[in-house]
């Protein structure tokens, strides 16, 4: 395996952290976190991956190492961001892998760069259907100066669903709980916009102007009218399809690193990415 130290590229002003895993003549796969996150999300997943294929982490604009205050953006600007780095470092073809809300910017990258360079995506634990109102109502709290910790905690306590997993507790409590308000505010507002503007992500998927394999791998939620509702939409869209994992919590890479490399290494062979 061969890598490279955390690095930084200048993208419109914003120093973006990122770095590079094994060989670049492997299948690529970029690597995406959601909001309030960074690259630390997929630690447990390298192992099961950069030996055969060339992976890239990049953090979001004010995710990375210089977490300075920065200015308003949502999904659009991290598709740019991505986009850009990419190019700088000469990337054709590639898999872009996706959590919770960093979907919104993996399917706008997707659909900007087309087929021929994203000829397959793959998307982790992310609300598929329309955001129901107790999920709103949290994002709306998470915006309020005075109580968005508490709102936060709700989120952490949803997500953790009940489980003591070490390094999931970590992620929380020491990673997300890092973010200011600035970043979880904004986070929840883009997030509520998006649902807003598209109703759901199986909806803006839809809306792309070429369609591609895109899958969707979770553990969250197993309501079985949450998974009906992606077998329906698979049977009338045979470009979409998914997985459930039995994991303990919303966090497949940290808590199933193995069934998520499984996935990954599907997709780059079907695809020949």
């Amino acid at each position: 395996m061969t890598s490279s130290p955390l690095r930084t590229a200048v993208i419109a002003g914003h120093p973006l952290t990122f770095d590079v895993h094994g060989s670049a003549e492997n299948p690529t796969v970029v690597l995406l976190s959601g909001w309030c996150q960074d690259h630390r999300l997929f630690d447990p997943l390298l192992p099961h991956l950069a030996d055969t294929h060339h992976v890239i982490r990049i953090d979001w604009r004010g995710h990375g190492e210089d977490r300075s205050p920065v200015a308003d953006f949502g999904y659009r600007e991290q598709a740019d961001d991505v986009i850009a780095v990419l190019d700088e470092l000469g990337i054709g073809t590639f898999l872009p892998v996706s959590t919770s809300h960093g979907g919104w910017a993996n399917v706008e990258i997707a659909d900007r760069l087309g087929t021929a360079r994203v000829p397959r995506s793959l998307v982790i634990d992310w609300i598929m259907t329309p955001a129901a109102p107790e999920f709103l109502a949290g994002l709306e709290a998470s915006q309020d100066p005075e109580h968005w910790t508490e709102a936060r905690q709700s989120l952490f306590d949803v997500w953790l669903a009940g489980s003591s997993h070490e390094i999931v507790r970590h992620h929380l409590e020491k990673e997300m709980a890092a973010f200011d308000y600035e970043m979880w505010a904004r986070s929840c507002r883009v997030i509520a916009d998006a649902y807003g503007r598209w109703d759901s992500p199986l909806q803006r998927m839809q809306a792309m102007s070429e369609h591609r394999p895109m899958r969707h791998l979770f553990s969250q939620p197993s309501a079985p009218e949450y998974v009906q509702a992606q077998a329906d939409f698979q049977a009338a869209h045979s470009w979409f399809s998914y997985r459930q994992v039995r994991g303990e919590t919303h966090f497949p890479t940290l808590d199933s690193p193995g069934v998520v490399a499984e996935e990954i290494r599907s997709c780059t062979s079907s695809s020949a990415v």
